[in-house]
C-alpha cells in the first residue's frame, strides 16, 4: 500500500516531542454521495468512525474493526488517504485515514463510553459534513481539534477529488 501524506497539527502549544503517543485509524466511507459518520447524540458530536490501534494489529485491520464496532457496517479498505499527527496537551495523536467501501452490515459493538455518549451511525451528505466540520471554531478545545482535523481531511483529500 502506498505511503500516506502527513499533516501536522499543533493545537495548544504542545511540547514536542510529547511524552505520550496514541495511534488510531479512521475510515472515510462514502456511498451514494453520503459519508458515514459516528454521531454522539448526548453531546451532538460527529466524527469519522475510528479508534485506537491494538497491539499487533495492522493499520487497515484497525480501520475495518473500528468501522464495524462503531457503526455495524462491514468495510473494506480501498486506499490510504492521509496521516494526521496532532499534538494535544502531552500527547501526539496519530490518525491514519483510509478510504473504504461498505461490503456488508452486521451489528455494532460499542464500548461503555460510546454507549454513554449515545453513539450511532449517520449517513450525511458530503456538503453537510463539510458544513458540520467547518464549525470547528465554535467548539470546545477538545472538539475544536477533532472538528478541525475532520474538516481538513474532508476538504483537502475528499471533496477535492469528488
Amino acid at each position: 500500500m502506498k505511503e500516506m501524506p502527513r499533516i501536522i497539527q499543533n493545537t495548544f502549544n504542545t511540547p514536542v516531542p510529547t511524552p505520550k503517543v496514541r495511534e488510531a485509524c479512521r475510515g472515510i466511507v462514502i456511498r451514494d454521495g453520503k459519508i458515514l459518520l459516528s454521531y454522539e447524540s448526548k453531546n451532538g458530536v460527529y466524527m469519522s468512525p475510528g479508534g485506537g490501534l491494538e497491539e499487533g494489529e495492522l493499520l487497515q485491520e484497525c480501520c475495518v474493526r473500528e468501522i464495524r464496532e462503531e457503526t455495524g457496517y462491514e468495510a473494506e479498505v480501498i486506499s490510504p488517504i492521509v496521516t494526521v499527527d496532532e499534538y494535544f496537551d502531552d500527547t501526539l495523536f496519530t490518525a491514519h485515514y483510509f478510504l473504504c467501501k461498505v461490503i456488508g452490515q452486521g451489528e455494532s459493538s460499542l464500548t461503555p463510553v460510546e454507549i454513554e455518549h449515545g453513539m450511532e451511525p449517520r449517513w450525511v451528505s458530503l456538503s453537510e459534513a463539510a458544513e458540520i466540520f467547518s464549525k470547528y471554531g465554535e467548539k470546545t478545545p477538545d472538539h475544536h481539534s477533532l472538528y478541525f482535523r475532520e474538516y481538513t481531511v474532508l476538504t483537502k483529500y475528499i471533496l477535492k477529488t469528488e
